[in-house]
């Protein structure tokens, strides 16, 4: 090759104009501001009706209730041995509020386990009903008879349910319903014979049951609560009755719970590098998120008071086959009938039903919500929420709840006007700056949420995602 070819070819290899990777350093970026990838849409914070509680504690005041609370039982297990934690039977109605634990402890020895599979009868109508069973694990169907002699499912029970207490009440009394094993189960029972045993040991334990049979002969209305009396349809002149309404002597009250950290910046960083993002501000706006974030989370699953742990347990219910379908969000529904406001469920539990739906030809529709298009049954709008947890197994819950303080249903509970509030409850202090040169902010919200009447709020729970079926 030439040297004259050989030198143009050079200068055609050679920058002509300024380089890409040069201009950048002249050039301002565009740039989008700290993304945060837990950020959810938060329903459960934007649909709850807010009540202002100025002392720090909110008081539910209610009708005065003879109802006997009826919990769920907890157990232990060593292998494949199930055992009752006996302070777990004062969960029985019959029990309640008994605190001796030589007692409970004797009860707790007289149960027997025994396993059933998928299809065996546990216990029988007509037959003699002598024995209280506790379900340690699986599910079964109480099974009646319809109108016209039909079976019929009257009741799903699962995992610390049981049935029945007032059966060793009474002598020579008789099953009314058929319990089923839907799925392998373990139970634990205990014959009358045993219980007659161990209160003849105990006076105690006698006197505690006369107390509670004298508690359910008071006369109370159909939810309970001590009766208001009245007269209708009445002619002439009659005496009219007269009544008063009792209230709870020791109602219920709520204290505010309280989220919060502590955000540092280095004086340095908030001094330099404030352009063209203010450090301090994103700093504390992603804070503020995280904050929301785990108030949504305390107010599905905090023991206290979240929704999860406060549902009456006459307001849960169990899925009949395992995933949501729409008989299942039916009962639910019948659950909290009057004037329901919305669910609340887990994406993937939403998308279980949705898939459930489309197995069976139905095809809710959607409303929109705020200009969001939600799915809905019933016209009840289905609301996602990514606190509600799924367990292992793979279950999780569907919540469905009235709301506002007027419809005695589920309320939230907030603070408002207080120091250095940058939005209602949520405040933001100035600490200082320590001797290391960082400022420290105080960021704190205040909470809490309150059922106000028990069917406010209803659970489906069981509910099973990512099941396969033909």
């Amino acid at each position: 090759m030439s040297n004259s070819l050989k030198s143009g070819f050079d200068l055609e290899k050679q920058q002509q104009s300024l380089a890409t990777a040069a201009a950048r350093q002249l050039a301002t970026t565009t740039k989008s501001l700290p993304q945060m990838q837990g950020i959810s849409s938060r329903w459960l914070l934007k649909l709850l009706p807010w009540i202002q509680v100025s002392a720090g504690t909110y008081r539910v005041n209610r009708r005065l209730s003879y109802a006997v609370g009826d919990g769920r039982v907890t157990f232990t297990s060593t292998g494949s041995k199930v055992q009752v934690i006996p302070q777990e039977l004062c969960e029985l109605p019959i029990l309640r509020g008994f605190e001796d634990n030589d007692v409970l402890t004797a009860l707790a020895g007289r149960f027997e386990q025994k396993e059933y599979k998928a299809g065996e009868i546990i216990s029988e109508a007509g037959k003699e009903a002598d024995a209280i069973y506790l379900i340690a694990h699986g599910k079964v169907n109480k099974i009646g008879a319809g109108k016209y002699g039909e079976p019929t499912v009257l009741e799903v029970l699962a995992d610390g349910d049981h049935y029945s207490y007032e059966a060793i009440l009474e002598s020579q009394d008789y099953w009314e319903f058929t319990v089923k094993a839907v799925t392998p189960c373990t139970v634990l029972t205990m014959q009358q014979s045993a219980f007659e045993a161990v209160v003849a040991a105990f006076p105690t334990l006698q006197k505690h049951i006369d107390d509670f049979k004298a508690r359910a002969k008071k006369k109370q209305d159909t939810t309970g609560q001590a009766p208001i009396e009245l007269a209708a349809g009445h002619h002439g002149e009659p005496v009219l009755p007269t009544t008063y309404v009792d209230y709870e002597t020791s109602p219920r009250e709520y204290e505010l719970s309280v989220v919060q950290t502590v955000l540092q910046i280095h004086t340095r960083v908030a001094d330099l590098f404030n352009e063209p993002m203010n450090q301090t501000e994103q700093q504390l706006r992603l804070t503020v998120e995280a904050l929301k974030e785990q108030k949504e989370f305390e107010l599905i699953n905090n023991e206290e008071f979240g929704l999860l742990h406060n549902a009456d347990l006459k307001q849960r219910i169990h899925t009949r086959s395992g995933p949501p379908t729409p008989d299942d969000m039916d009962e639910l529904l019948a659950t909290v009938w009057k004037d329901p406001s919305f669910f609340l469920a887990h994406p993937r539990a939403i998308a279980a039903f949705g898939q459930e739906c489309s197995r069976r030809g139905v095809y809710p529709t959607s409303i929109d919500v705020g200009g969001n298009q939600v799915p809905a049954w019933r016209g009840i709008p289905i609301f996602p929420c990514n606190k509600i947890p799924v367990s292992e197994g793979r279950t999780s819950s569907i919540l469905l709840m009235r709301t506002g303080e007027k419809n005695q249903g589920v309320v939230g509970l907030h603070p408002t006007a207080i120091p250095d509030e940058i939005e209602p409850s949520l405040s933001v202090r100035f600490m200082g700056i320590n001797e290391k040169a960082i400022i420290q902010y105080l960021v704190s919200t205040y909470f809490s949420t309150a059922v106000l009447v028990p069917d406010a709020l209803g659970i489906l729970e069981s509910v099973e995602i990512g099941r396969s079926r033909d």
